[in-house]
């Protein structure tokens, strides 16, 4: 049985490696056997799968490999936490994270990430990480800011919310939102530029972090940011048994994934309504994920173009997170749709966070 690990975004490179290109996948687990398996969601492809059974806690990952939750443990299935509160507390015993773990030995870099006008905050993350972080929180736009040991990294991120009142995070809803609504490139650089120099000037800069000098890097491509229309788009909630998913990816940013819904928009608090249907049965090898579909997944085949004209709704594909997913019966998506939240464009807890989680 392969339960839904969440998303993540991994590969080596466009083209290479076994990998494959990098991009936004959804990761899988068979506890019975023991092994892990990865489906990429490249723009263009079809889904088509339905939420089979009870969601459950996935346990806790140590050593580069999955433990079960020992309580088999039902997690909700509207909350983005893929964890039962016990598992939760296990993983956060020594972690940098959580601040559990001080005597990390390895190098971090502190960084500014950019997700809209005025939506700036600063964070770590290990340097061997890279980019990764940013990647995987959804930040459009980053440079970095210093490198060196831990404590002097947490104390520059520490420096810049006292001195420059930068945050360490956003809601998710104000993320999204900004997203409709991006500036021109250089835009976005000179913004990020600015409290490049700013943090930069401050009187007790860390003597051990190392400053960099300021270069933007940007995620537009990476993302598909030019697919997501300017008009706004619907959200999906979360899943319950036998609720499916009939769609076609157009964009990954983060735990987000945009989708095309097969069919029209219903009411709010209802799935899409009846439209355009799927050519073929579900169950080919093309998957992203589940029992049915044998290899990795629900199968996908054979949608007859039910994407096309349809309406586009954002997943935090996190609810994916601790369920068995299988092939989809229906042709049109039953999960709730509801109208984008206008969340605050500030500082927020949107992702169900209570302080900085998966950085490292």
């Amino acid at each position: 049985m392969w339960r839904c690990t969440g998303p993540r975004w991994s590969g080596s490179g466009p083209g290479a490696g076994p990998e494959g290109p990098f991009g936004q996948r959804l990761g899988w687990y068979c506890a019975e056997r023991g092994e892990e398996r990865e489906s990429l969601l490249p723009a263009g492809k079809e889904l088509a799968f339905a939420a089979l059974g009870v969601r459950r806690c996935l346990g806790v990952r140590r050593g580069g490999r999955w433990i079960v939750c020992p309580y088999g443990a039902e997690i909700d299935g509207a909350v983005a936490k893929d964890q039962c509160a016990r598992c939760a507390r296990l993983d956060r015993s020594r972690s940098v994270a959580a601040d559990t773990m001080a005597d990390d030995p390895r190098p971090y870099a502190v960084y500014l990430a950019y997700f809209g006008p005025g939506l700036l905050k600063v964070g770590i993350t290990a340097a061997e990480r890279g980019a990764a972080r940013l990647v995987e929180q959804g930040a459009v736009a980053y440079a970095w800011l210093g490198r060196g040991p831990l404590m002097a990294a947490r104390r520059a991120e520490a420096l810049l919310g006292s001195a420059l009142g930068v945050p360490d995070r956003f809601a998710k809803e104000a993320k999204r939102m900004a997203r409709g609504a991006l500036p021109p490139l250089p835009e976005r650089a000179g913004e990020l530029a600015q409290l490049h120099r700013a943090a930069r000037r401050l009187a007790g800069w860390p003597e051990t972090l190392k400053p960099v000098e300021f270069a933007c890097g940007d995620h537009t491509e990476l993302f598909g940011l030019e697919r997501i229309p300017a008009g706004g788009v619907v959200e999906l909630g979360g899943l319950t048994a036998g609720a499916e998913i009939v769609a076609e990816v157009v964009a990954g940013v983060g735990a987000d994934v945009y989708l095309r819904l097969a069919g029209e928009a219903g009411p709010e608090g209802r799935g899409a309504g009846d439209g355009a249907g799927r050519g073929g049965s579900g169950t080919g090898g093309s998957g992203v994920g589940g029992a049915e579909a044998g290899v990795s997944g629900a199968g996908v085949s054979g949608m007859g173009g039910a994407g096309t004209g349809g309406v586009v709704a954002v997943l935090d594909a996190r609810l994916l997170a601790g369920w068995v997913l299988g092939a989809a019966r229906g042709s049109v998506t039953t999960v709730p749709v509801r109208p984008a939240t206008k969340g605050e464009m500030g500082e927020g807890r949107g992702e169900g966070e209570a302080g900085q989680e998966g950085l490292f």
